[in-house]
């Protein structure tokens, strides 16, 4: 599993929890949590004030491949996707695979949401 994360990662422009912040107010980013719900409920969420989407990982790549039915009106090749999971693992492989079905900027967020809560940034829910 390590060597499939390094070489998923190998392909990312991965960034801090302060620069997805960043980027979601200052560029347009698009920041998705794919965590499931009962981790959301136990450890919080991204402040529900800024452009972030909740997709869980299972369908992710339904909602973001613009060619798809499925997809969210958000869905765009050129979109700067930020994908966010607990730890910083499964988003990396997640971000990997919404740039293999074209979503050519599509990066994850180092340490997760952990990070993210650790570098004091809003967050909503029992984290709070």
């Amino acid at each position: 599993m390590d060597a499939l994360l390094a070489d998923a990662r190998s392909r990312l422009d991965r960034v801090s929890a302060r620069a997805a912040f960043q980027e979601l107010l200052a560029l347009g980013a698009l920041l998705v949590d794919i965590r499931p719900a009962a981790q959301r409920a136990r450890e919080g969420e991204v402040a529900r004030w800024l452009p972030a989407l909740v997709v869980e990982r299972n369908v992710l790549e339904w909602r973001f491949d613009p060619r798809s039915d499925a997809r969210l009106p958000e869905a765009s090749y050129d979109r700067r996707v930020i994908v966010l999971c607990q730890e910083g693992y499964t988003s990396s492989l997640a971000a990997d695979a919404l740039r293999s079905i074209g979503v050519a900027r599509a990066t994850d967020v180092v340490g997760g949401f952990a990070a993210w809560r650790e570098a004091g940034l809003p967050v909503s829910g029992v984290a709070a």
